[in-house]
């Protein structure tokens, strides 16, 4: 069992893993370029930003040192937003112990390379073990206690079914995945769904509108998945459509929040400078897009996302340009 541990990033779901961390014997040191938040952190055991209200155990300690972190310990969880893993991790590369493995729990894809979290990593890290912690987990319902299930995908099964055991409890079930590929499209793509799951509740479509817009883009996602690689089975697990839901249909969500406001008439920019939280999904679809491109998917919910975010056009023409495609079979 792994007794020393290491978070780097101070949001929500990094506080979380870190909580689970603890709650299985671990002592977690965690890693913020905020040495204010390090110190609330540290005194008022609270996430005041990122999770206000939810106490934190004292096995959590805090720090803006980039070597402090990785003084002794046995499991790295990088919870970066992924437009910063880059820049984050060159950072801190230089302290991480060679044979230390990484889970990822960031969501998204590199904009200017279109590379996924752990392809990122291990441009930095180098060749090590890596997993990815992805599913419907909502941080505020997993700290309440709330049951909540995800997926934990490594290439190494002994990994995996290791990481398994650091995050499971009676109320966080763990299963197991080797397809890491589709568990991180899985992740990144949702966040483009979900934009445009908000968008249909900001411009009060209704229910028939959003099951089909849940519908068709798990369908986008697992045509993307399937053609870099990834098993189609993933798409239909928690990973997959799990997560899909639960970012759609969630208050909590980010993005579906996001994607409301931009229904409701606001800008991108005003909603950006309005929210601390980084919004995955509004960067994820320009790198989507490159995706679709390079692999030739069509992906027309991602495009329409895509009009709407960056060419301006209004969210109700860019559903009529859905609704009115060439009919096809399904």
């Amino acid at each position: 069992m792994i007794r020393q541990a290491t978070v780097i990033g101070d949001g929500a779901m990094g506080s979380v893993c870190a909580l689970l961390l603890v709650k299985n014997g671990a002592r977690v040191r965690l890693w913020t370029r905020d040495p204010a938040l390090a110190k609330t952190l540290n005194t008022a055991h609270e996430n005041p930003i990122y999770l206000p209200g939810h106490p934190l155990p004292v096995e959590i300690e805090a720090s803006s040192d980039p070597a402090w972190p990785f003084v002794g310990t046995e499991l790295v969880v990088s919870a970066i937003p992924c437009q910063f893993v880059r820049q984050v991790w060159k950072n801190l590369a230089r302290h991480l112990p060679s044979n230390v493995p990484i889970v990822s729990v960031t969501k998204g894809i590199e904009n200017e390379t279109l590379l996924r979290p752990t392809q990122i990593l291990e441009q930095i890290c180098g060749a090590r073990r890596y997993a990815v912690l992805s599913g419907p987990s909502i941080a505020h319902e997993v700290v309440n206690g709330l049951p909540a299930t995800v997926v934990v995908a490594s290439a190494d099964q002994e990994l995996a079914k290791s990481v398994q055991q650091c995050f499971y409890t009676p109320t966080f079930r763990v299963y197991t995945n080797p397809d890491t590929v589709g568990v991180e499209l899985a992740g990144a793509v949702k966040n483009v769904i979900a934009l445009a799951a908000g968008i249909i509740d900001g411009l009060k479509l209704g229910d028939n509108a959003k099951a089909a817009l849940v519908t068709r883009g798990s369908v986008e996602i697992s045509r993307l998945g399937v053609a870099m690689g990834a098993r189609a089975e993933t798409f239909v697990g928690l990973a997959g459509v799990g997560d899909l839901i639960t970012t759609c249909i969630s208050p909590y969500g980010r993005n579906r929040s996001a994607g409301e406001r931009i229904g409701r008439g606001e800008s991108v920019e005003q909603i950006v400078s309005s929210m601390t939280a980084v919004i995955e999904g509004i960067a994820t679809t320009r790198s989507v897009m490159g995706l679709a491109r390079k692999h030739n998917v069509d992906m027309p919910i991602t495009q329409a996302v895509y009009s709407v975010l960056f060419e301006k056009i209004p969210p109700a023409q860019a559903l009529h340009g859905l609704m009115t495609r060439q009919l096809k079979s399904e």
